[in-house]
């Protein structure tokens, strides 16, 4: 589905404001004028990215990629599902042939929980590990992130809490994603189950975006039909937040935008022709743009509050996001309305003259749309969720990073609210 080019050749002028959704800012282009360029109000836009190898058949080039990061002993994080599958035995394969010796965990559980971290940091010890690999869905790849955060610094890994306290450096890190949704392979994010309090903690630190993402669309084949679409409805999710994220900026929005078109027409594709190749590539490829945008743009309310629900029910991320999401484009687009109107677009939405606040609840009910056409619950409470659990989830997710880029100012009575209609 293209898009029309007007989407992608204009800067939005809230980007030359303070915060993307303000006053206009009063910082000034540095350096002398130069002919064609004014002093023009403007935010600085920064934009990490690793090296990414995409396409059917990429998996045989994890050995030359870890090699390039200087790896004899790669220490492999993953888990039995991909070990089952045959993942694990054709990428080990791929490194012995590259002459490295590598040393495989795979005790990583959906939502990686603290210990499983920090029993792999352990064993990577132990192995005499390098270069750290991981290999798998988003637990996997958050797991092996976690192992090389405890490498070069030590301590526990719920100590890590936040943004930028991961400060020594770390070692390097390549990702082979099996799953087209998390975006883990390319972001600078790690989400931890904390066991003792019930929650998930965000970790978030240009250190961990890895060096390498290794994308082989054929590993996807392989997923269950219900991880097939947790995934992509968090892609989604990534998508849309990343364009409205008060971090935007002109470098992720064409990423999220992008990440949104493709996984509002193939998602389903996936799910009624599961081995059909071109809807794979499509979700690959979606999922990729959707990580590049969250990972330099940060997300909001829907995965602040989907993360509580995942750490106190060890629920799928991606299901909860989509339960969570429509409410939120709701509550957001009654004060910021207009980024919702190119998202639409992106979904297929007729937009030419409808109003934005029209357009907004158009996109939460598509989005609403797709996931009951893959078999995502309606509410919380299919999940679990209580309504005495509430108030408690609305506080912890007030402490939760990704809240702070919400287009829309959140406390705690907002978010429980939220999570009341979401039920």
């Amino acid at each position: 589905m293209a898009l029309p080019l007007d989407d992608f050749a204009t800067v939005d002028s809230d980007w030359l404001s303070a915060d993307g959704y303000g006053e206009t800012g009063t910082g000034l282009l540095p350096g002398p004028r130069r002919a064609g360029l004014s002093a023009t109000p403007a935010r600085l836009a920064k934009f990490h990215a690793p090296e990414i190898v995409f396409g059917p058949g990429a998996l045989a080039e994890l050995g030359h990629c870890a090699t390039r990061l200087g790896a004899r002993r790669p220490f492999l994080v993953t888990d039995p599902g991909l070990i089952e599958a045959g993942w694990v035995d054709e990428a080990v394969g791929y490194l012995r042939s590259s002459g490295l010796e590598p040393a495989v965990w795979h005790d990583v559980t959906p939502n990686p929980k603290d210990h499983e971290i920090e029993a792999a940091f352990q064993r990577y010890g132990e192995s005499g590990g390098d270069v750290i690999i991981g290999l798998g869905g988003g637990s996997c790849i958050d797991a092996a992130k976690g192992v090389a955060i405890l490498s070069g610094n030590g301590g526990r890994i719920l100590g890590y809490e936040g943004v930028d306290k991961v400060v020594r450096p770390i070692p390097p890190t390549a990702m082979v994603p099996s799953t087209s949704g998390t975006g883990a392979d390319v972001s600078q994010f790690a989400v931890v189950t904390d066991t003792a309090a019930r929650i998930k903690i965000t970790i978030i630190s240009r250190t961990l975006v890895p060096e390498i993402s290794v994308i082989d669309p054929r590993l996807l084949i392989t997923m269950p039909d219900w991880l097939n679409a947790s995934t992509g409805l968090d892609a989604l999710t990534h998508g849309v937040e990343a364009f409205v994220s008060r971090a935007h900026n002109p470098l992720t929005d064409g990423h999220a935008l992008r990440a949104v078109a493709l996984i509002t027409r193939h998602l389903p594709q996936t799910a009624q022709l599961p081995d059909e190749t071109i809807p794979r590539l499509a979700m690959a490829l979606g999922s990729l743009e959707a990580g590049l945008a969250f990972t330099n743009a940060i997300l909001g309310a829907t995965h602040a509050m989907s993360h509580q629900v995942g750490g106190m029910l060890d629920a799928p991320h991606g299901v909860v996001n989509a339960v969570l999401l429509p409410h939120v484009i709701r509550f957001n687009a009654e004060t910021y309305p207009e980024r919702f109107v190119t998202l639409a677009a992106a979904c297929g939405i007729p937009t030419v003259g409808v109003p934005a606040g029209e357009a907004a609840l158009l996109l939460a009910e598509r989005v609403r749309e797709l996931a009951d056409e893959v078999g995502a619950p309606k509410g919380l409470a299919e999940l679990g969720v209580t309504e005495e659990v509430l108030p408690h989830m609305a506080r912890t997710a007030m402490n939760d990073a990704c809240l702070a880029t919400n287009p829309r100012a959140a406390d705690a009575r907002d978010i429980e609210a939220l999570f009341r209609a979401a039920l």
